[in-house]
């Protein structure tokens, strides 16, 4: 039986994937759940308005806490900590996952798509590792797997400029940015570059296609019963 508190937290931070995560069989979701409220509830300190830094790595301390078997009673941290154990995560990719977390409480922007790298592994391909993880796939997946989570981030700064904006954010490379003569993506520095932005969104939107390609091709390695979330997940993103 999948916890109250992760369950309100997972549907709460994401409609798409909480839904898709349905089409998992029982034993498999019971595990996204868990893996995606811990992911979530550890971003949502860092994006809060103004950012809960103390939270965050009072989150972070329990996290190591709980790794050493200690029951925080945190039932977040202490649950992803079970998991982490029982699917033998490479401890890496959770580190990598929380320096991207704290990335976003030092660093607003990025001069180059290979800056931006950095951070997409933390933030989004190790989720695909995780994901690989947990559904048990052999590691011929992964590389396809960081495609798949990097691609999915990737329309997630698309679809959420707005909101980034607000928070003081901006993701694309600024190279990107300058190549189509933008300063920023808030509206009053747009409003009068409709033509320059559309083409700016245009070229992202090809860099998102590109890595969803390279993402699909391992899908072979996925088992049918598993590939109807993912591919439920992958298809609605690319809609968006």
């Amino acid at each position: 039986m999948i916890d109250k508190t992760i369950s309100s937290i997972f549907k709460g931070g994401s409609t798409t994937y909480y839904y898709s995560t349905i089409f998992f069989p029982e034993k498999v979701k019971k595990d996204v759940f868990i893996l995606y409220s811990f992911l979530r509830k550890a971003d949502d300190y860092v994006d809060d308005i103004p950012q809960d830094i103390d939270g965050f790595y009072a989150f972070k301390e329990r996290y190591e806490s709980a790794l050493q078997g200690e029951v925080t009673g945190d039932v977040v941290v202490d649950s992803f900590a079970q998991l982490s154990q029982r699917k033998q995560f490479d401890k890496r990719w959770v580190d990598s996952f929380l320096k991207s977390m704290e990335m976003d409480i030092t660093i607003n922007e990025y001069e180059t798509l290979k800056d931006l790298k950095n951070y997409l592994n933390g933030s989004a391909e190790v989720v695909g590792l995780f994901m690989a993880s947990i559904m048990g796939l052999s590691k011929e997946s992964y590389e396809s797997a960081r495609y798949l989570g990097r691609a999915m981030q990737y329309m997630n700064f698309i679809r959420d400029i707005d909101e980034d904006v607000d928070l003081g954010r901006t993701y694309f490379p600024q190279r990107e940015l300058r190549k189509h003569d933008l300063e920023g993506l808030s509206y009053d520095q747009i409003k009068d570059k409709k033509e320059n932005f559309q083409a700016f969104i245009q070229d992202q939107i090809k860099i998102y296609h590109k890595w969803q390609a390279r993402a699909e091709e391992g899908y072979k390695y996925i088992p049918y019963r598993y590939l109807i979330p993912i591919k439920t997940a992958a298809d609605m993103y690319t809609w968006t």
